[in-house]
């Protein structure tokens, strides 16, 4: 009796499985051209700064790799769960990741993408002229948690503010921000691009900009985050994806202006104006090529940004950085791998001209 039983509750927990997805580590739907099978990055709504999923969609860097890729959309916790179960492989984000990684959700940095991306704002007529001005202030932002708040928290921290009690923190959709901050509901806004220079050019003050701002300039603001579910039962699939992405970036840092056209007439971004686009794209700083250094580059930078988050009290003080980030980054691409990828993004890149 207590086996049928026990056989019974193992009959009802794969049910289970199979009714919330199946195991999605698996190669789903595999074929000659697709060898790594169907595959969803949430991607969307964008901005610029997510060109390389929307290049390596659009060009078949995706499709050259043997990906069958569908991007989707979907929020912060979204994008969490999905890495989490494994139902997305990779995502492209920052350090909003690194205390949900700290808390134990099952994710790794395998690159860094791109620098600056974000600005703290105020609306035109604002009497706040400093980052210190903002003591006691609401700041509005895409996502309590987002990489937005993350970015702004650090900028307090660094400018003598407590960021869990020195400011309060008003979450409002992205796109509504600048709205609601005219009509004087919050003082300050955390916004991506393109929404932050647009902002500017409808008179906001950017108090941080870090693209050049000293506390981020330089350093990637987006990492490419794997699955750590699919990291372990699919890896060959996710070098897949990390080439596809390697092609794409570099192939953006080649063609900014055409990236600029894509990314708008695809309605990728919420702007037609390429000259605009084109200018946010060379901005971030894509590389022409991957090597050795730009891995060296996503361990330090993530180092970095894990030391101005205990600052920020987004983790723990005592937390061992080093420690830390040694368990989060992953090489996956040796490199004799990466010179045969960025050798086969030449070839593409000259055949596309």
């Amino acid at each position: 009796m207590k086996q049928s039983i026990k056989t019974t509750i193992i009959a009802a927990v794969a049910l289970l499985a199979v009714a919330c997805g199946g195991n999605h580590s698996q190669t789903q739907n595999a074929s000659e051209k697709y060898p790594y099978g169907d595959v969803e990055i949430q991607a969307l709504p964008g901005g610029a700064c997510g060109a390389p999923s929307y290049i390596a969609y659009e060009k078949g860097f995706f499709e050259r790799e043997g990906l069958n890729v569908t991007l989707v959309s979907g929020d912060f916790e979204t994008q969490k769960i999905g890495l989490a179960s494994g139902k997305f492989a990779v995502a492209n984000g920052d350090f909003q990741f690194f205390p949900s990684a700290h808390q134990g959700l099952d994710i790794k940095i395998i690159a860094g993408l791109h620098q600056g991306c974000i600005q703290i704002l105020v609306p035109p007529g604002s009497p706040i002229k400093t980052v210190e001005q903002l003591a006691g202030k609401r700041i509005g932002v895409d996502e309590i948690g987002s990489s937005a708040m993350a970015v702004a928290s650090i900028l307090v921290a660094n400018h003598g503010i407590d960021p869990k009690e020195g400011v309060t923190w008003l979450p409002f959709p992205r796109d509504q921000l600048p709205t609601v901050a005219e009509k004087g509901l919050i003082d300050a806004v955390a916004l991506w691009d393109p929404f932050g220079p647009i902002a500017v050019q409808r008179g906001y003050t950017s108090l941080c900009d870090i693209s050049t701002d000293p506390l981020f300039a330089g350093k990637y603001c987006c990492f490419l985050f794997a699955s750590g579910k699919q990291l372990r039962e699919n890896p060959e699939r996710i070098k897949a994806i990390l080439r596809a992405y390697h092609k794409a970036s570099e192939w953006i840092a080649a063609n900014p202006e055409e990236t600029a056209r894509i990314v708008t007439e695809k309605g990728y971004v919420p702007t037609g104006d390429t000259v605009f686009v084109a200018e946010l794209i060379r901005g971030y700083k894509y590389h022409a090529k991957h090597d050795a250094s730009t891995k060296q580059q996503a361990k330090g930078d993530a180092t970095y940004f894990v030391d101005e988050l205990k600052k920020a009290a987004f983790l723990p003080k005592d937390l061992d950085t080093h420690k830390f980030v040694d368990n989060l980054y992953v090489d996956v691409l040796g490199d004799e791998e990466l010179g045969s990828a960025h050798n086969a993004a030449d070839t593409t890149v000259q055949k596309m001209h």
